[in-house]
């Protein structure tokens, strides 16, 4: 059994951000992947505000997807996934505010919610008219900014960095309700998308992901582990799934 353990979905951009450092940095772990809105009373006493992820390691308690990655990289330095100069390293940190912020605006609670959560949660369909704003303005208007941010070939700050990683983990989620950058309008940002998921830590997940996507919530557990997931041996995702949107970090 690994000390560490993070209970969150795979699906989530903000969990996924955390396992890919988890992977990157080569720390084993466990995972509770429990499904969006779920979580019983156990979970509410690790996660107050009711958010993923959450890091256990030992008996520290972590939220917020952002205080978790700093956490790893002091706690576990190599490889970095910081830049190492202090102005860049303050760059990625506003860039990975941008994505949990701005990207996580358009591209999930406006894009993915409405197309895939809203009708499990709530039993309301998706409003079509707040998806249109999304695919034509917010996300646009947000890909302008990034293209702006982009090197011509490469990472980001040089080698793959909390940056990087954190714009590919929204539009990977947003992925699965079928959205996919136009990249001769936005070739820079596409073509960093491509590198950056092209990465191990990326390309491992990805297996999990689709299982998940693919198998009823029921007997999404035993097709993680048979997937060769390492999952803790009891779940807090039992209970009803909330029924209100409450943004994860």
């Amino acid at each position: 059994m690994s000390d560490i353990r993070v209970i969150g979905s795979y699906i989530s951009p903000y969990v996924r951000k955390v396992l890919v450092f988890l992977e990157t940095k080569g720390i084993a772990y466990e995972i509770d992947p429990i499904a969006p809105f779920a979580g019983n009373e156990a979970f509410a006493r690790l996660s107050p505000l009711k958010r993923v992820p959450v890091l256990l390691d030992g008996g520290l308690v972590l939220n917020d997807s952002s205080v978790i990655c700093q956490y790893l990289e002091d706690k576990f330095p190599e490889p970095s996934l910081y830049p190492r100069d202090i102005a860049q390293r303050a760059r990625a940190r506003w860039i990975e505010e941008f994505a949990d912020t701005r990207l996580a605006d358009g591209l999930i609670w406006r894009l993915f919610y409405e197309r895939s959560i809203k009708k499990r949660t709530t039993g309301r369909e998706a409003d079509e008219a707040v998806v249109r704003q999304a695919r034509e303005v917010d996300i646009p208007a947000a890909l302008d900014y990034l293209e702006t941010q982009m090197v011509a070939d490469g990472f980001m700050f040089g080698e793959a960095s909390i940056a990087d990683i954190s714009i590919a983990c929204y539009f990977r989620t947003a992925q699965f309700v079928r959205y996919e950058i136009d990249a001769a309008r936005w070739p820079r940002t596409a073509a960093l998308l491509d590198r950056t998921w092209a990465l191990p830590a990326f390309r491992k997940l990805a297996r999990f992901e689709d299982c998940s996507l693919r198998v009823p919530l029921a007997e999404q557990r035993g097709a993680l582990r048979a997937a060769g997931a390492s999952l803790t041996d009891v779940t807090l995702g039992t209970g009803p799934l909330r029924p209100v949107a409450v943004r994860t970090t």
